[in-house]
Formats: structure tokens, sequence, C-alpha cells
């Protein structure tokens, strides 16, 4: 048994110092959501929200719209910082589309000016949230970074429809 131990690590080794590998590169690899985007522009009810003139550092991570959940679009990033920011789109109820995209965040009665326009702040034990409803569509600016980098991102949101 002792030889057979001997014999396989001694294979992990040769494997491990072999095989190339980089302990420093970032395990986050950017989407591109273009495709998606341009798709979701097509076929949602609604002006899809994307941002256009993010700062340096903000990385797009995912991607997704599904048609059968109520429209629901999505898009997430990571900040300069490395804090997750969502943009969450959905004709489901206002309410229930917010708690479940934020985690059981509640509204707090507070709203922030952003571009104009009043979003309400919503505070949760994993996510915070700026909340716009719109006719026909609630969107939702999510994560866990600041509400001056959830400003930032929905400042930066053009909604188009083809």
């Amino acid at each position: 048994m002792f030889q057979s131990m001997a014999v396989i690590c001694a294979a992990a080794g040769v494997i491990y110092l072999f095989i190339p590998h980089d302990d420093t590169a970032d395990p986050i690899k950017p989407v591109d959501y273009r495709v998606e985007l341009v798709t979701a522009q097509r076929v949602a009810p609604y002006p899809v929200a994307a941002p256009e003139g993010l700062g340096a550092g903000w990385r797009p991570t995912s991607v997704s719209y599904d048609s059968r959940e109520a429209d629901a679009w999505h898009l997430g990033f990571l900040t300069p910082e490395r804090e997750y920011v969502a943009v969450e789109q959905s004709t489901d109820s206002p309410v229930r589309h917010v708690v479940r995209v934020t985690h059981d965040a509640r509204d707090t009665g507070k709203v922030q000016q952003v571009a104009g326009r009043a979003w309400q702040r919503w505070e949760g034990p994993k996510y915070d949230a700026l909340v716009l409803r719109e006719e026909g569509v609630t969107t939702v600016v999510t994560g866990t970074a600041s509400f001056e980098r959830l400003g930032q991102m929905a400042a930066a949101l053009k909604a188009k429809q083809g």
C-alpha cells in the first residue's frame, strides 16, 4: 500500500511540475454581452437597459434573458473594487421581483436621485439596491457595492428597444 501511494504521489508531482499553471491569473473572465443584449432588445416587451460609458475597471461577468420568467433581463458586473453590481429588469410584480433579485432586501423609504430620476433605496442582508418602477417594467440595480457605485451604474444605463 505504501509503494502504491508513493507512485501516485510521484505521478501527481510530475504532473504539477510540467503542466503550466498561473496562480496569479484572475479566475474571473469578462463576458461579451452584446449578442444577448441585441437579442433581448428585439424580443423584450420593454426597453432593455445596459450601461454605456462606465469607467475603466468595470468588468461584465454574467448575462441572461429569460422570456419564460417574466421577461427577466440580467447583466452582472464587478466594480473596480471587485464588488458585485447587477442590472435586473422584469415584467414580474415589482415587489416580488425586487425581493427575489436582492435576496430579501426591503424598501427603506428613501430616494436617491440619479440622472434626474428618483430611484428607491432598498437594503438587505446580502444585497442593497436602487429600484426604478416604470410602466410595464421594474429596473433594479443591485449588489454588494456601495450606493455610490450602484448610482454610478444606474446613471450609465441606456434603455433601448429593438
